[in-house]
């Protein structure tokens, strides 16, 4: 399916604005968009915004190990994938600061999005020349919904690093496609570092590492025959290492505890799957939901989302194969060749998502998944944006692309206003959970048992004076993420317990209390109860 826009031959590695085009105002506005979207995030984390979990705490908890240079964990505690990226960059921050804390855990994060932004805006000129698409594309994503800032700043594993290296391998990938002079090998380097880091790390990204790989082959397969291929095949060596050497050591494939963590151990059915994954994910994953929840107004962009797919895919498709003349540059292919992958990586994407079990078992949460998609979204606007800006007259097809393109930003808009409601209780949540950790230093409080979602939070924000192990709602041991702990809980004579208010494990202590009123002492915070054993 095509647009009837004509476009105008443009060169990949050097493009060329619109005659006319006021520069210095889209630049300074171009700016103020980049600020604006990080400025957005920094205030969040001054509120204590997204709301942090023991996940979180537990890439926190291996930053500090490695600041310490107890423990330099290759994956995520407690599971054999996702890569530990996040903890080693959040390391030398904790080493500086004195200390850990969930502001220096997410200053990383943060510059990672500073990065995202600036690569997508480089991204989106290489791939179209138009300056003020370019600041459209920037202005989008400085907003943020709940979901969407949730991957950008959260420290959970792999969500910020995949979109600053996916923008970044595609942008080096054009350059070196369009034969871009000066520093060819560094680049060629640089891509093959980027795309094993990244199969490390989270391989969600993996459709677009194949995807920008495959123009690379495609333009400049007589450079992978040398240096440049060699270079390359070293580099992602290089990138991959902790994922290879470990796997060699240990005999584990990683590839194994991807797809259980995708629901390859459960079962959903294929109604539940393709609400989840085709009418749910889109809109949630790429920031158009408020938090937790798509109201029905809002999954318009799931059924606009195949059209613009089909539509992005044709038009850069067509422009591939127009063919060259004295006047038409060959490197001019390259842009929509580009356009063309970031799109089929991006079906591919929500293809994965969309046959996995995640997307039926809990489309709300496992919508994270589907976060690489702000990656096409260069690729994905751009037919609307031509048909807006270079249709001439007011024609239905105009009409249509200037609505879309609206009903994007205001639904964005939308999306981002919910999440900032949400500061107010995230800073006070916060709040509430220092409350928790001075008392239990007050008390002499050095262990304890809780829930999942306590415990390693609780450990982490106390700099492991506090240390905790895991139960579940019968008083049973659970899930202990870091062995360690466990074993050191276990050693103490009498550890106490901490439940929040209201939940099941406070409603069984309760029970023991009432039923052995000896036994416990209580001791009451604001949203939570500890439990102190009695000698």
């Amino acid at each position: 399916m095509t647009v009837g826009v004509r476009e105008q031959p443009r060169g990949a590695g050097r493009p060329r604005p619109r005659p006319g085009a006021h520069l210095g105002l889209v630049g300074w506005l171009t700016g103020l968009a980049l600020l604006a979207g990080v400025g957005y995030r920094l205030w969040l984390l001054g509120h204590a915004a997204p709301a942090t979990n023991s996940d979180e705490a537990t890439t926190g908890l291996a930053a500090l190990h490695i600041a310490r240079g107890e423990n330099f964990p290759v994956w995520f505690y407690g599971q054999q994938y996702m890569g530990t990226l996040e903890a080693y960059l959040a390391a030398p921050v904790f080493a500086l600061a004195g200390g850990p804390s969930l502001l220096g855990l997410r200053l990383p994060t943060l510059l990672l999005y500073a990065v995202f932004l600036l690569l997508a805006w480089r991204l989106t000129l290489r791939l179209t020349g138009d300056r003020w698409f370019g600041l459209f594309v920037v202005a989008l994503l400085a907003l943020g919904s709940d979901r969407v800032v949730k991957n950008q700043l959260i420290a959970g594993g792999g969500y910020p690093e995949m979109n600053a290296a996916g923008v970044a391998l595609a942008l080096l990938a054009l350059d070196l496609a369009a034969g871009r002079p000066g520093r060819r090998l560094l680049r060629w380097g640089a891509w093959g570092f980027l795309a094993g880091l990244m199969l490390w790390v989270d391989p969600l990204v993996l459709p677009y590492v194949v995807a920008t790989g495959a123009v690379l082959v495609a333009f400049r397969r007589h450079e992978v025959r040398g240096a440049a291929g060699v270079l390359l095949g070293a580099a992602a060596v290089l990138g991959a290492a902790p994922l290879l050497v470990h796997s060699l050591l240990t005999g584990r494939n990683p590839l194994h505890a991807v797809l259980a963590a995708g629901g390859a151990n459960a079962s959903a059915g294929w109604a539940d799957r393709l609400h989840g994954g085709l009418l749910l994910g889109p809109p949630l994953g790429m920031g158009f939901c408020g938090p937790g929840r798509c109201a029905d107004w809002q999954l318009w962009w799931a059924l606009a989302l195949p059209v613009l797919l089909a539509v992005a895919a044709g038009t850069a498709w067509r422009a591939t194969r127009r063919p060259t003349t004295a006047t038409v540059d060959p490197s001019s292919r390259v842009a929509p060749a580009m356009r063309l992958a970031l799109v089929l990586a991006s079906v591919v994407t929500l293809v994965a998502y969309t046959v996995s079990s995640a997307a039926g078992l809990t489309p709300v949460e496992s919508s994270r998944y589907l976060s690489c998609l702000l990656i096409s979204l260069p690729a994905l606007l751009w037919p609307l944006w031509a048909a807006a800006r270079r249709t001439t007259g007011w024609t239905p097809l105009r009409t249509v692309a200037l609505v879309v393109l609206a009903a994007t930003v205001g639904t964005a808009a939308h999306a981002t206003w919910g999440a900032t409601q949400t500061a107010p209780a995230s800073r006070a949540a916060e709040a509430r959970h220092a409350e928790l950790v001075t008392t239990l230093r007050q008390l002499g409080v050095r262990h304890v048992l809780a829930g999942y979602w306590t415990c390693n939070r609780l450990t982490f924000a106390s700099a492991e004076d506090v240390v905790c192990a895991v139960v579940d709602d019968t008083l049973c041991p659970g899930f202990d993420r870091y062995p360690a702990y466990r074993r050191e809980v276990e050693r103490a004579a009498a550890p106490a317990w901490v439940a929040p208010v209201d939940s099941p494990l406070a409603a069984r202590l309760d029970d023991r209390l009432r039923a052995a009123p000896g036994s416990l002492d209580l001791v009451t915070v604001d949203g939570w109860r500890i439990y102190l054993p009695r000698a």
